[in-house]
């Protein structure tokens, strides 16, 4: 299968990095993304983690939310270095110009979307999302999503993932990149 997605990439030094709100599905989709293709998968909040040592969550704690976005950039860049993968990003890397221009010079950009209800369900119970915590976590997504939708529109593919499985939302990505221009 490597052969068949990479070659219907637009470049075959490229990756697939994923974008969207948080549980949009980026980590699940890449996971099969990853093992469909054979790229490997990367996480990007997982590599902040082990860097740091410590939870996003103690991060934005201890640190704050601009520490953590200095963090988000720099090793956003050192993994867009690595070379072709599947790259799953958290939900506000597309906030910094400089990491949309590094995407986009490094891969192919598929923007998971999630209606707020989908969202909300999927993050029920969720303890280790700094942004979901606190008082009334409904209108602080909203809020967000409707802040972050300018920056999501501009992937180069977009995908609906509400009411689908993370297989059928990695073939819709991959029948997607077939028909990009070469």
């Amino acid at each position: 299968m490597l052969t068949v997605l990479v070659s219907v990439m637009p470049d075959a030094a490229c990756s697939i990095i994923l974008t969207g709100f948080m549980g949009a599905g980026k980590s699940s989709v890449g996971r099969v993304l990853s093992r469909l293709s054979g790229l490997p998968f990367i996480d990007l909040d997982a590599e902040i983690v082990a860097d740091a040592g410590q939870s996003i969550n103690q991060i934005f704690a201890e640190k704050g939310e601009d520490y953590f976005r200095g963090e988000e950039q720099r090793i956003l860049n050192l993994l867009l270095a690595r070379g072709p993968a599947v790259l799953a990003t958290g939900g506000g890397a597309v906030l910094a110009d400089e990491n949309r221009r590094a995407m986009r010079s490094h891969g192919t950009i598929v923007n998971l979307q999630a209606s707020l209800a989908t969202v909300l369900s999927r993050l029920e119970g969720a303890k280790d999302r700094p942004l979901y915590a606190g008082h009334d976590p409904q209108a602080r997504i909203k809020a967000l999503m409707a802040a972050r939708e300018q920056f999501y529109a501009d992937a180069d593919i977009r995908i609906d993932t509400n009411g689908k499985s993370v297989e059928d939302v990695a073939a819709e990505i991959i029948d997607k990149l077939r028909k990009l221009p070469a």
